[in-house]
């Protein structure tokens, strides 16, 4: 299968985001290619689900030790204060956007954009 999927999360609430993170763990198990981009208010959920005893953080790790997160977004980052939780955690900030990501590349790489 060559589906490539590439869910953005922009939610900051960890009910939503772990739909983003089961999604990503299914689609890759099925043979999709997924990448994960953490936008807006969910960058500042990059810290608590880092710390293992966050009830999300499972499924979370498991997305960022399978290299699935592509992407934080720098400028979003910087505003929740969750810059330095995401170099802690070796995740590539994102800025080529006016600090922002483009979504408008994943596109032009083939890949079907999904928001939450």
């Amino acid at each position: 299968m060559n589906k490539r999927v590439v869910l953005v999360a922009f939610n900051g609430e960890s009910m939503c985001f772990v739909h983003v993170l089961l999604n990503a763990l299914d689609m890759n198990k099925k043979g999709y290619e997924v990448k994960v981009v953490i936008e807006g208010s969910a960058t500042k959920l990059i810290g608590e689900l880092g710390n293992e005893d966050h009830p999300f953080s499972k499924p979370y790790i498991e997305v960022r030790e399978k290299g699935m997160i592509d992407c934080v977004c720098y400028a979003c980052a910087t505003k929740m204060g969750s810059v330095d939780a995401a170099q802690a955690q070796g995740l590539p900030l994102c800025r080529e956007m006016k600090g922002h990501p483009s979504l408008a590349t994943y596109m032009e790489q083939g890949y079907e954009v999904i928001t939450f």
